[in-house]
């Protein structure tokens, strides 16, 4: 009998974790593709076809209408333009920064880095919205430690530029700039040693055992955290809106796109009439499909070079 309990057991096992793997699979590709695909269908879908109750998901009706307001709305190409700079000049900023914090926490020793360090990851756990006020007015009123107005006679206001962007990226406290440094510290942790004790033998000095010996190796932390911080600064709103609250990114047009269409519709009406609220909504899931479609194309070529890195990255304790 007990023999026979072990073999259904070895049996169960065999079946039991690829029904609960496919389980598991099927319900996070629902969460993560359904959204995309309805933006979709609504996104070619005429106006026509908001009410029909004949139509789910395959709308009746084909259309480009609800793209060519969105683009138009958002002035999209200027808009992205903007944006790959933003994220660009943000991600550059942010490795050189937190590659070279993490590189100081992980092989140099002084006198309170282990505070220093506690200090950063608890830059992880704090909200953002705990400090936006003192950070935005911080840069609103910008006076470098009192030397801006010492020869200017008063202080400068950095909103509305890239200027807090570049501030907070160079000195590391950009968005997610603490969990980047965190990776950095643990990956420069599993190198061994011997490579960098070679090094000094060699008579290399520490700048040029980072740039020649550390750095190469770690390229899949560079990637990851690239990645990362490219992705992440292109889904913010809340620092973007806050830093950059009238120019042309994804973020505020995005914001800003139901009232600038309901404003064009009303127009076109004359004035008499007001805008459907669905249509509304419509073309605002259109510029948010507009908004996803560069990074699902970045995805589609660098996702494997992604996976490689997390796999390489190697967090250590």
């Amino acid at each position: 009998m007990s023999e026979r309990l072990l073999l259904y057991l070895k049996s169960g096992r065999k079946w039991l974790w690829p029904v609960a793997r496919t389980i598991l699979l099927t319900g996070l590709s629902f969460v993560i593709l359904y959204p995309i695909i309805k933006k979709i269908s609504l996104a070619v879908r005429a106006k026509s076809d908001l009410y029909s109750p004949i139509v789910v998901w395959i709308p009746q009706n084909f259309s480009l209408e609800n793209f060519r307001y969105a683009i138009e709305m958002m002035d999209y190409w200027k808009t992205l333009l903007n944006t790959v700079l933003l994220c660009l000049m943000t991600t550059v900023l942010t490795l050189v920064s937190c590659c070279l914090a993490g590189y100081g926490f992980a092989r140099l020793k002084f006198k309170g880095s282990n505070l220093l360090f506690a200090g950063v990851i608890l830059t992880i756990l704090v909200p953002p919205t705990t400090v936006f006020i003192p950070v935005y007015l911080n840069l609103k009123d910008f006076t470098l430690m009192g030397l801006i107005p010492l020869f200017t006679g008063k202080p400068v206001n950095l909103m509305d530029s890239f200027w807090p962007f570049v501030l907070t990226s160079v000195t590391g406290n950009s968005f997610k700039s603490g969990l980047f440094i965190f990776i950095f510290r643990q990956f420069f942790r599993g190198i061994p040693r011997e490579l960098e004790e070679a090094a000094y033998v060699d008579g290399a000095n520490i700048t040029r055992t980072f740039a020649s010996i550390m750095l190469p190796n770690a390229v899949p932390a560079i990637i990851t955290v690239g990645l990362f911080s490219f992705v992440w600064q292109w889904n913010d709103s809340f620092y973007t809106t806050m830093y950059l609250p009238s120019a042309k990114v994804i973020a505020t047009q995005l914001a800003s796109l139901p009232h600038n269409l309901s404003f064009k519709l009303t127009s076109m009406l004359g004035g008499s009439g007001k805008a459907d609220p669905f249509y509304l909504s419509m073309v605002q899931d259109t510029g948010i499909l507009l908004a996803m479609l560069p990074l699902i194309i970045m995805y589609i070529f660098t996702q494997r070079y992604f996976v490689e890195s997390i796999e390489r990255t190697g967090i250590v304790g």
